[in-house]
């Protein structure tokens, strides 16, 4: 058997109300693909019932945390299982976040900026796709200025919301300004596989803007995004031949909340 090299570093617990199975699911999942370990980045509680529809309560993330303590214990010695959250930026949310993240030792936080929420749309959307997709990349270069996050998540998910609106060569010079504003900070960004699966069926980024941050030196974060036990690391070996195609040569995870790297070579031999 191979030696286990890589995490699962994405994926939810039905605390958010629209993901399936339980975390000794998912990590038995892990475990059969052949990975290390697997952190838990369930979305986050937020202030004034935002998008409480599709997240954990504040008064659940007690209750979280118990769960990914159980699975830890339960697979100990077969399977790192590690916690950790994914949390939404929007203006002015920044305090909450800061005193969430410290409640408990995370490894992995992940920012995220979700344009299909509701409460997001309804605050910053004014009729304009193209306005809207300036909008989130600004959003996306802010959240990791703010210093809250690891790793920023499927970081393309603007182009799912019209994809009849999604014109990239239009938005590419505001993406480009993005990615020099996150570069700057060391922030790392995800490749997310669950975008296979979305209206727009590539990863998350696409292939050219993975290729626009690999001329950056921006580090990748893999992810599935798994909101059921089946898709825990879905599409990696994939994800980690299209890194190569556009010049990564390592990809990373979080331990810690210290990044970790491992060659890609090796890990599309740790697979199962």
């Amino acid at each position: 058997m191979p030696t286990p090299l890589l995490y699962e570093s994405h994926c939810h617990t039905p605390l958010c109300k629209h993901a399936h199975g339980t975390p000794l699911d998912y990590a038995a999942e892990a475990l059969a693909r052949g990975l290390k370990g697997i952190i838990f980045t369930c979305h986050c509680p937020l202030p004034d019932r935002i998008s409480h529809a599709v997240r954990m309560a504040p008064e659940e993330f007690d209750r979280y945390v118990e769960w990914i303590g159980e699975a830890h214990d339960q697979f100990a010695g077969r399977l790192d299982v590690r916690l950790g959250l994914e949390s939404d930026y929007y203006p002015g949310v920044e305090p909450w976040l800061e005193k969430l993240h410290a409640r408990v030792p995370l490894h992995h936080v992940l920012g995220s900026v979700h344009p299909q929420v509701p409460d997001y749309r309804l605050q910053y959307y004014r009729g304009n796709w193209f306005e809207y997709q300036q909008t989130y990349f600004d959003h996306l270069a802010r959240s990791a200025e703010t210093g809250l996050y690891d790793t920023l998540a499927h970081p393309d998910l603007i182009k799912n919301e019209s994809p009849s609106d999604w014109h990239f060569e239009r938005i590419l010079p505001f993406i480009e300004r993005a990615l020099d504003r996150i570069a700057k900070t060391g922030v790392a960004m995800e490749l997310n596989t669950s975008g296979a699966n979305k209206a727009i069926r590539e990863i998350n980024p696409s292939p050219t803007m993975l290729g626009l941050m690999h001329a950056r030196g921006i580090p990748v974060v893999l992810g599935a995004d798994a909101h059921r036990p089946t898709r825990v690391a879905d599409g990696y070996a994939d994800a980690l031949r299209t890194l190569q195609t556009v010049g990564y040569t390592e990809i990373s995870f979080f331990l810690d909340r210290r990044r970790q790297t491992v060659p890609i070579a090796a890990a599309l031999d740790s697979l199962v």
